[in-house]
């Protein structure tokens, strides 16, 4: 079966579009599917709102990742604590449901986001973690798009479940290049149409390929660093992109926090016995990671205190610097 919007597509359904920059979607995790990485749950909002960006400009132009200002993993939802409602700068945050389709949302939801309390170790491998959500789960996407034309567009958004924060992206830029660059526009122009009606049929996604950092040098408990070897052929390559493979930024930044979980398990744990919510400030994204790149990823302690922990995170290809990021960790609240 044909990959292209299967194989690393996360909206299943857009439930109303307001004034072409307002739009909310949801997404069914297939139920065979041991785990949902984080990063995916915000490839999934970032579709959303690349599907709004998509139709405003009549499929002529696409967003691709570029920077985003927060992406905020919120696990204190799961343990009961209550989620902000505004944004640290004040701006309202996005809540479901947001059209009449989902006043009935499922309710077979059993997604919350997990942090282990402790992380296994390998000597040469990081092992496969990141903020997760478990399968048999349906996302609830929103999006706003602050601003779209055909040279970038700037939005914000949420991805709920069982009426929880588990994502929230703010600040977020992603410039624009000729769709059919990338893709065919009348392909994704009759897919929008099927997503705004019908919907398309769940279980698409079968899973990740391996993803496996390889631990080159580290400072235990300051610094680890690692390469990873995109590639050269994987299933999300027929739909990321069809004309133009390239690797996701997304799971760049799913390596970058497994990484990030190396370092953080080779520290003493906070006073609460383990760190609970992860955000991820000022990511960049400059350039495009074609299949078969190696990549070097580095993750670095920068100065922190018993309130939070703060990571300098990069990826690099020879002498290129290709993404850089921060990853602030706050302990788990005490119930």
């Amino acid at each position: 079966m044909d990959a292209h919007f299967r194989a690393f597509s996360f909206v299943d359904r857009i439930t109303s579009v307001r004034n072409a920059t307002d739009i909310c979607g949801r997404y069914a995790i297939p139920a065979d599917v041991g785990e949902f990485p984080g990063a995916l749950v915000g490839e999934a909002v970032g579709q959303l709102a690349a599907w709004a960006a998509m139709s405003a400009l009549k499929f002529t132009h696409r967003p691709i990742a570029g920077l985003a200002g927060c992406i905020e993993f919120s696990c204190g939802a799961e343990r009961g604590h209550s989620c902000p409602q505004q944004f640290s700068n004040g701006k309202q945050l996005i809540k479901p449901p947001c059209g009449p389709q989902n006043v009935t949302a499922e309710r077979n939801v059993r997604a919350p986001l997990s942090t282990p309390s402790a992380l296994r170790e390998s000597s040469s491998t990081a092992q496969s973690w990141s903020p997760a959500l478990r399968p048999h789960g349906v996302l609830e996407l929103a999006a706003n798009l602050e601003s779209v034309d055909t040279e970038r567009v700037v939005y914000n958004g949420t991805a709920h479940a069982d009426g929880r924060l588990v994502v929230r992206l703010l600040d977020c830029l992603g410039p624009m290049v000729p769709l059919a660059d990338l893709d065919d526009p009348q392909a994704l122009a009759n897919r929008f149409e099927v997503l705004c009606g019908p919907g398309a049929a769940p279980g698409g996604f079968r899973g990740l390929p391996p993803l496996e950092l390889e631990r080159t040098d580290s400072e235990p408990g300051r610094e680890v660093r690692a390469t990873f070897r995109v590639p050269p052929s994987a299933p999300f390559f027929a739909d990321h992109f069809p004309r133009r493979p390239v690797f996701p930024g997304s799971l760049l930044m799913h390596l970058s926090l497994q990484l990030g979980a190396m370092l953080v398990s080779e520290r003493p744990p906070p006073a609460s016995g383990q760190w609970g919510d992860w955000t991820i400030l000022d990511m960049k994204l400059r350039s495009f990671i074609p299949p078969g790149t190696v990549l070097e990823l580095d993750a670095r302690l920068k100065p922190s205190s018993e309130a939070s922990a703060m990571l300098a995170l990069e990826a690099r290809t020879g002498r290129d610097l290709l993404a850089t990021a921060r990853l602030v960790l706050k302990p788990e609240r005490n119930s």
